[in-house]
């Protein structure tokens, strides 16, 4: 995506394009083919949904041909996980590789054991603490489904409270502790739908359970990295290394 004279400018396929995805159907068998995609165009060339697409269906509000309500459909389907993941901007991510990012950007932390060493900030704590809680000497998810929104308010930020929502909600995306689990629109009295789509946040341990997530710690988070930074290289061989760094991020600390 680029911003020309205060514009955005969508790249894609031509509408007649044989290789254009057409569907949603198709973008998550694309994902799955991939490993992992962004959603908006970046400096790898090619690694994007957005220039896989027509350009010319953004933002139309029609649900079989606009990739922006695709994202919505994707996000609520649970066939992939999206949120977002590549310098916190949105994308997706298979569930063969998502094991490899949450070992990668935790370093084999579940947000206890981080919280507990004292690695995580007590904003994110507030709002982890409405997904997680002690059972039988366990931490387990929570059964709960809670609006962005409502989260904000519920968890104290917002006027007279804690400060930077959006970027504590982006920060724990990018380590994989919360995906974009669904979007909802709110109804009025008459049971209209009205405003923006609203996501869901949600671990993704509620999702796929916690043995798939989090199956790749038995190996050390700078090898789960260096199979996401190969992987973008075997597709993209003459991205530059720098720019695949700022997508994935820096090789983790051990």
């Amino acid at each position: 995506m680029l911003v020309e004279n205060g514009q955005w400018i969508m790249r894609g396929l031509a509408w007649d394009d044989p290789y254009r995805i057409r569907t949603w159907k198709e973008l998550v068998n694309w994902v799955n083919e991939v490993g992992f995609l962004p959603l908006f165009s970046n400096e790898v060339e090619g690694f994007s949904a957005e220039e896989h697409v027509s350009p010319d269906y953004w933002w139309t509000g029609v649900r079989e041909e606009d990739p922006w309500e695709w994202r919505e459909i994707i996000a609520s389907s649970h066939e992939v996980a999206y949120g977002k993941f590549f310098d916190k901007k949105a994308g997706f991510i298979s569930r063969e590789w998502l094991p490899y990012f949450a070992n990668s950007r935790r370093c084999g932390y579940d947000f206890d054991a981080l919280w507990e060493d004292g690695k995580a900030s007590r904003r994110a704590k507030k709002i982890m603490d409405f997904f997680w809680e002690e059972a039988d000497g366990d931490t387990v998810c929570k059964d709960v489904y809670i609006l962005s929104t409502d989260l904000k308010k519920q968890a104290g930020f917002g006027k007279g409270g804690e400060k930077n929502y959006p970027g504590i909600l982006t920060d724990l995306q990018m380590q994989t502790y919360l995906v974009l689990s669904d979007f909802t629109r709110r109804q009025n009295k008459r049971g209209e739908e009205y405003g923006m789509a609203v996501s869901v946040p949600l671990p993704p341990e509620a999702i796929w359970g916690a043995d798939l997530v989090r199956s790749a710690y038995s190996e050390k988070p700078s090898a789960s990295w260096e199979r996401l930074i190969g992987r973008v290289k075997e597709l993209y061989p003459a991205a530059e290394e720098a720019d695949i760094i700022r997508l994935i991020g820096r090789r983790p600390e051990e």
